[in-house]
């Protein structure tokens, strides 16, 4: 995984489409259906931690805004 992108499809695999409106709060949710693949053991150790980075990355970022 190397965008956010990139894990908007891995949700959408799964069934999970996110879009509230507000960045922040769609980045939120993305984390927590990802935690929750991870939990589920749907995805690997290696997809979630890489996803988990680039999702606190993008947040930190928006929270600056």
């Amino acid at each position: 995984m190397k965008s956010i992108y990139d894990i908007r499809e891995l949700l959408k695999k799964y069934g999970t489409f996110i879009y509230i409106g507000d960045r922040l709060a769609d980045l939120e949710l993305m984390e927590e259906e990802l935690r929750e693949l991870y939990k589920s053991q749907f995805i690997e150790t290696k997809d979630f931690q890489m996803g988990l980075l680039l999702l606190r990355h993008e947040i930190e970022k928006e929270k600056e805004r």
